[in-house]
């Protein structure tokens, strides 16, 4: 149950700047824009570590209008370019969109792209140190193919792409998900590549530089498409869990 008044659901615009809004009043503010929001979804969001509304000593939400600004980015970054949560959680930490300033996941953007480029390769002591994790888990990830690290020199070198999967693999070790559960995503991502190899490999192969390139352009798109859909599939699924579909 949430605190809910008349005055409050008629908050908006410059008296939303002045008075905390309940739960319910910030998803019809949002609805304007974002047809599916809903309240789950705002719950989901924020047990996500998205956001993080002041609570009354009763235990309600309330938000402020810099919290449902934050929350329209969160949700126009999903619609309009398909990021994980993720990487969103990582943008805002970095605060490059509330700045306008997108340097600052920089190297997770390019972790995230299907086109490699020139990143910093670590050892595994690096490694370790910048993630926070023992080099135990890291092994157990290699054991899993869930990290691939390059061999250079007979040494293993670690890149931007590693230190993400590793972070977030670390993220679901906090609550007890082990390397051998985590091959189900390996499976998936696995079948997914081959499934985009099959529909654009041709092309990405071909002697025709304006051709792979625009081969390398449509891959980003589809890659994108592709994990939106599993997001949403995951976030049907769980509102089926938590009974509230």
């Amino acid at each position: 149950m949430e605190i809910s008044s008349p005055h409050m659901d008629r908050l908006d615009g410059a008296s939303a700047n002045r008075k905390a809004l309940t739960i319910g009043a910030v998803s019809k503010i949002l609805s304007r824009e974002f047809e599916d929001i809903s309240i789950s979804k705002i719950r989901y969001l924020e047990d996500q570590k998205l956001l993080s509304p002041r609570r009354t000593p009763g235990g309600y939400r309330l938000y402020s209008q810099a919290d449902v600004e934050r929350l329209r980015t969160i949700l126009r970054m999903q619609r309009d370019e398909f990021l994980p949560l993720r990487v969103i959680r990582q943008e805002l930490a970095a605060g490059s969109r509330e700045q306008s300033d997108r340097g600052g996941s920089a190297s997770l953007r390019r972790a995230a792209s299907v086109e490699s480029g020139k990143s910093a390769l670590l050892g595994l002591e690096e490694l370790v140190d910048q993630t926070g994790v023992g080099p135990e888990l890291v092994k157990e990830l290699e054991d899993w193919r869930l990290v691939q690290p390059q061999k250079v020199n007979g040494n293993k070198l670690y890149d931007d792409t590693d230190v993400e999967i590793i972070k977030a693999c670390a993220e679901l070790a906090r609550f007890g998900v082990a390397g051998r559960n985590l091959r189900v995503f390996r499976t998936a991502a696995d079948r997914e590549a081959a499934l985009l190899e099959a529909v654009i490999g041709p092309a990405l192969r071909s002697s025709n530089h304006n051709r792979r390139r625009e081969a390398l352009d449509n891959l980003e798109t589809l890659a994108a498409s592709c994990n939106n859909l599993t997001h949403l599939l995951l976030v049907r699924d769980l509102r089926k869990l938590t009974g509230e579909e």
